[in-house]
């Protein structure tokens, strides 16, 4: 008799409420039926057949702070697409508690609330599963995810580090599961319009593109360790990084500025821009990295540059990329303080982050199309879990992990100071064991993305 991943987790339930085991020792014994049932074929988690429009869509949304507060409102909007946000979690009981009485009042229906992710993932009822996690848990929960039967929204950038993207990618292919990642900019009508009449010759042949994040930050000064404030679940926080004593400086937002939580600004604003920028240049991956910048301003708890210039070079296709970031007072170029300029033998685009474009063309640099539209990104991921067709997705997860990477990849080349080659098939750098050391976290137990999903 075949018995699938929530078979088993339904046994781990019964045997937790008859023996009265602790319910942590039940979860992560779940949590390794999770990893290494994994392994045993992808009819662990069969991929489901398309949905009728009829079916009732059941959301939960993991993270609920800045962008989870987005992704319950943004999701509420959509009952006339027949779905329901059902389970809401988050390891602060704080903002739990408040997120779950906003959407009750939002829906007019009180949503399940977790703190632990893997008692969310064990409930059968939930179809989809939107991620706006701190970065260091993206990979981790997606697999997850993915391993129990679920589609999956996550954010950007989809992952903390380029190994765990691609195993977000296999889990993905391997489990049959819709994967979006959160470039909302690939759903804007107006910017696919753009990308259509750069492919046919609006600006000539496309050599180069810029990145701009220029974005005011403040100094987030030094925090001394702390007791865990009440209704925080500081362990379960942390997750897969290293344990570390609680400061504000590691928690709410601050996380984006530390190395085991996060990416800097070039990971946090940066991968949309960058995401631009590649798809107006038609690249991927490149083959040669550089970096350069430093925590110039302020003394302070963040470890991430605050000032940082980054080039990729894709020789073959003779086209370069390149990214800038800068935290305090600084001029505006064209429109924009934090975009993407995209330039050709025949003219130019400036790209806003407000879905929005314009072109200057020739010489004289006249003024050529341009328009402003917003999308619906989570429309088009909804539109693809009822179709079951990855390729619906505006921002699969292999588009996404390909633009998050440019982010990883900046900061190697900037922790290692120098000059990187890349090799884009393998995703491993040539003949450089130390950046290629930073490719791959060390994962703490039981939190470990596994080598083989």
């Amino acid at each position: 008799m075949f018995i699938g991943i929530q078979d088993c987790y339904n046994v781990a339930n019964i045997r937790t409420v008859i023996s009265g085991e602790n319910p942590m020792n039940a979860i992560n014994r779940r949590t390794f039926l999770m990893t290494s049932l994994a392994a045993a074929g992808s009819g662990l988690a069969q991929a489901s057949g398309p949905l009728g429009a009829n079916s009732r869509i059941r959301v939960a949304v993991v993270g609920l702070r800045g962008r989870g507060a987005g992704h319950i409102r943004d999701f509420a909007q959509l009952r006339n697409h027949n779905l329901e946000v059902a389970a809401l979690c988050d390891v602060d009981e704080n903002i739990l508690n408040q997120r779950v009485a906003e959407a009750e009042k939002l829906t007019g229906k009180k949503p399940q609330s977790f703190v632990d992710v893997r008692r969310l993932l064990d409930e059968k009822e939930i179809d989809v599963v939107s991620f706006a996690t701190p970065n260091h848990w993206h990979a981790l929960n997606t697999i997850w995810a993915c391993q129990a039967g679920k589609d999956v929204y996550v954010e950007k950038p989809s992952s903390h580090g380029i190994w765990e993207g691609r195993k977000m990618v296999e889990a993905a292919r391997k489990y049959g599961r819709i994967v979006q990642v959160g470039f909302q900019n690939r759903s804007s009508p107006a910017l696919q319009e753009l990308m259509e009449k750069i492919r046919q010759g609006l600006i000539g042949e496309v050599y180069m593109a810029r990145g701009l994040c220029y974005k005011w930050r403040k100094s987030i000064g030094r925090a001394k360790v702390e007791p865990v404030p009440p209704g925080v679940h500081y362990d379960l926080w942390i997750g897969p990084a290293p344990s570390r004593p609680f400061t504000r400086n590691r928690f709410h937002y601050e996380w984006h500025w530390q190395w085991e939580y996060g990416n800097g600004d070039i990971g946090n604003q940066g991968p949309h821009q960058m995401d631009l920028a590649r798809w107006g240049l038609g690249v991927g991956l490149p083959r040669k990295v550089q970096c350069m910048g430093g925590h110039f301003l302020f003394d302070d708890d963040q470890e991430t540059p605050n000032v940082q210039m980054a080039s990729f070079e894709y020789p073959d296709q003779k086209k370069l990329l390149t990214f800038e970031v800068r935290h305090w007072i600084t001029n505006s170029e064209g429109d924009s303080q934090v975009g993407a300029f995209i330039y050709g033998s025949e003219g130019y685009v400036e790209i806003s982050k407000y879905h929005a474009y314009r072109t200057f063309l020739g010489r004289k640099r006249e003024p050529g199309p341009a328009r402003e539209e917003v999308g619906n990104h989570y429309v088009n991921f909804i539109e693809a879990v009822r179709s079951r067709k990855p390729q619906h997705l505006n921002s699969e997860i292999e588009e996404g992990h390909i633009s998050s990477s440019l982010a990883h990849l900046a900061n190697i080349a900037y922790r290692t100071g120098r000059t990187l080659n890349f090799d884009p098939q393998q995703e491993r750098f040539a003949d450089d064991r130390e950046a290629n050391q930073y490719l791959k976290r060390s994962y703490r137990p039981p939190y470990v993305v596994p080598d083989k999903v």
